[in-house]
């Protein structure tokens, strides 16, 4: 069923221990603010999540094939929109010129038929073989810590070599060295937007919808690692609006979502230490609240 509402979403998460989102221009330290020293979790890392949760629940099968995953050859998922509308030979000719003459528009809608990443966060997928743009209903932004987080550097040890010269400079030891990054914790906020209009554009249904929120719930429970440390979603208020233009302002909304630390609380180990406030007095008219989590 084609989506008839906006919708406007919070979404709360914490880490213990772990670095949610490494900076590779800064030795994969936590991305932090300098200005404000809390924490930040790109858009990217989130909807990375997202992905891989689908693919895991849904087996990379269409329609929830997933287009922006590990090792894919892009040109090569553009190809089979070609192939699967039966016009290959398009494809054919100068390697420098962007294929697809007049049948991009029909590889587009391929395209988001066959890949919920495509259908609901957007892609450019005119790498060489065109199959035109998309921009995605789903959007969020970065998360930000709801207080100053200090990332920590521990020295840790491995026991073994690569090599057998790195053997042969080791006195008697094979002990090597490294380093890890961590947040003690922290309580991190994202804001999310969907939009119906171009929900429609790109085929993003009630159903998609449905297992985007699932997505968001258990993304966490399925991206364990020893880097990331205890991951989990503490919290999912949607808003949803009973007119596709929508009946509030997304930022008036999310201000009713509060988290602040509990009073006596100087340094914040656990979710426990934060206390939720959710204003949902005189929402506006139009406006419902669920929490999902």
């Amino acid at each position: 069923m084609a989506l008839k509402n906006r919708y406007d979403f919070v979404l709360l998460f914490d880490v213990k221990d772990g670095n949610p989102n490494g900076d590779p221009d800064a030795g994969n330290l936590p991305r932090v603010d300098a200005e404000t020293g809390r924490g930040l979790v790109t858009d990217v890392s989130l909807k990375r999540k997202v992905r891989n949760f689908i693919g895991l629940v849904k087996g990379e099968q269409p329609p929830y094939e997933i287009y922006i995953k590990e090792k894919a050859v892009l040109n090569n998922q553009n190809k089979r929109a070609y192939i699967g509308i039966n016009k290959a030979e398009l494809l054919e000719g100068d390697d420098k010129k962007r294929k697809g003459g007049n049948a991009v528009e029909e590889a587009r809608l391929w395209m988001c038929r066959n890949f919920y990443d495509v259908r609901t966060f957007g892609a450019v997928m005119s790498t060489g073989i065109n199959c035109g743009q998309v921009r995605g209903p789903v959007q969020m932004t970065f998360a930000r810590s709801v207080d100053p987080v200090v990332p920590q550097e521990h020295a840790i040890t491995r026991m073994a070599v690569a090599t057998e010269a790195e053997a042969e400079k080791q006195s008697g030891d094979n002990r090597t060295m490294g380093r890890k990054f961590t947040v003690p914790y922290g309580l991190y906020i994202a804001h999310g937007f969907v939009s119906s209009f171009l929900a429609k554009q790109t085929g993003f249904d009630e159903s998609d919808l449905e297992l985007l929120w699932q997505a968001l719930i258990q993304m966490f429970d399925h991206d364990r690692s020893a880097a990331r440390g205890e991951m989990a979603t503490r919290g999912l208020y949607v808003f949803k609006h009973d007119n596709e233009l929508g009946n509030a302002p997304a930022f008036s909304l999310f201000e009713r979502i509060q988290p602040k630390r509990k009073d006596g609380v100087v340094v914040p180990r656990s979710v426990e230490d934060y206390q939720v406030s959710v204003i949902e007095d005189e929402l506006p008219s139009g406006v419902t609240l669920e929490k999902k989590v």
